[in-house]
């Protein structure tokens, strides 16, 4: 079973592959991703990355809180995402 971990305080430079790469010297990763601004299209500092349970568990120990460009990384199982209220645009204030 694979397990998802989110990596935070990713530099900003820091592209998808170069994250895969980091977290592959650890174990076998199924997917990454490095979460883009819509707009901007420029890092958010933050991504995910998908791998094995025993390789996960190997790359929080071994990850978190490394320093990769200046900055130190944050892993840690990801958390399933809230849910949160419909956001209503438009003049239906009424």
């Amino acid at each position: 079973m694979a397990k998802k971990l989110f990596v935070g305080n990713l530099p900003y430079t820091m592209t998808q592959d170069e994250l895969q790469n980091t977290f592959a010297e650890v174990g076998n990763v199924i997917s990454a991703a490095v979460i883009v601004d819509k707009m901007s299209g420029r890092s958010r500092g933050f991504g995910f990355i998908e791998m094995e349970d025993a390789d996960a568990e190997r790359a929080i120990a071994e990850l978190n809180g490394k320093e990769i460009g200046g900055r130190k990384l944050v892993v840690n199982e990801a958390r399933a995402k809230e849910e949160r209220p419909q956001r209503r645009f438009g003049n239906d204030r009424y």
